[in-house]
């Protein structure tokens, strides 16, 4: 049995898992989960995933992963090279240590501002299987830290190639998706982030940033 990616072409999340099959070329099918139709949560899907989520991988031997972290973890420990969490103890620890910090002040900031603002997402304003109300004020907090995300990622890129390390790693795919997806909240980086968009365009050279 192939590895199976349970996708939205349209999500940041699933796009995360792509990205990182692409770059350490990985051959998987793929099943388009509609998520602006609710796809993720009909009965069909929750047999697959009762997370209620994309991404979701399937493995060879029919384990199900439900969230990156997960899918980053198995690909990395199934398919080693090229190491995208880092080789050396102290290159393990700095990639975390960035990682969380995408996910942390970069996309669940623009998340916090989306899902708490956005018409469609009434009722939703956390993914799963359990609906919760929105809260306005999260929204604008939302906007804030999405700002304070492009400056703290443009100060520690001066002078750097990469986000985390001296090498490639899973902390670049987080952070273009988190990047670019801020678009969705009409925010993306500008003139007082001169380091931030020059690296945004050096990774723009890399085939899997397309997906």
């Amino acid at each position: 049995m192939s590895i199976t990616l349970y996708d939205c072409a349209t999500a940041p999340s699933p796009r995360r898992a792509r990205i990182l099959l692409a770059e350490k070329g990985i051959s998987h099918a793929t099943v388009q989960v509609d998520l602006r139709q609710g796809e993720q949560l009909s009965e069909a899907y929750r047999r697959i995933n009762p997370q209620c989520t994309v991404p979701a991988l399937i493995t060879e031997d029919g384990l199900l992963l439900s969230d990156n972290a997960a899918i980053t973890a198995y690909l990395e420990a199934a398919y080693p090279e090229p190491p995208l969490l880092g080789r050396s103890p102290s290159e393990k620890a700095e990639i975390a240590s960035w990682q969380w910090r995408i996910e942390f002040e970069g996309l669940m900031a623009i998340a916090e501002a989306l899902r708490n603002s956005a018409p469609a997402m009434a009722g939703r304003a956390l993914p799963g299987p359990v609906g919760y109300a929105q809260i306005p004020e999260l929204a604008q907090r939302g906007l804030l830290r999405v700002q304070q995300f492009f400056d703290t990622l443009n100060e520690r890129l001066a002078g750097r190639d990469f986000i985390a390390s001296e090498r490639f790693s899973v902390a670049d795919i987080t952070a273009v998706v988190a990047v670019d997806f801020a678009r969705i909240v009409k925010l993306k980086p500008g003139e007082a982030h001169p380091h931030l968009l020059r690296w945004r365009a050096a990774m723009a050279e890399r085939p899997a940033m397309a997906l």
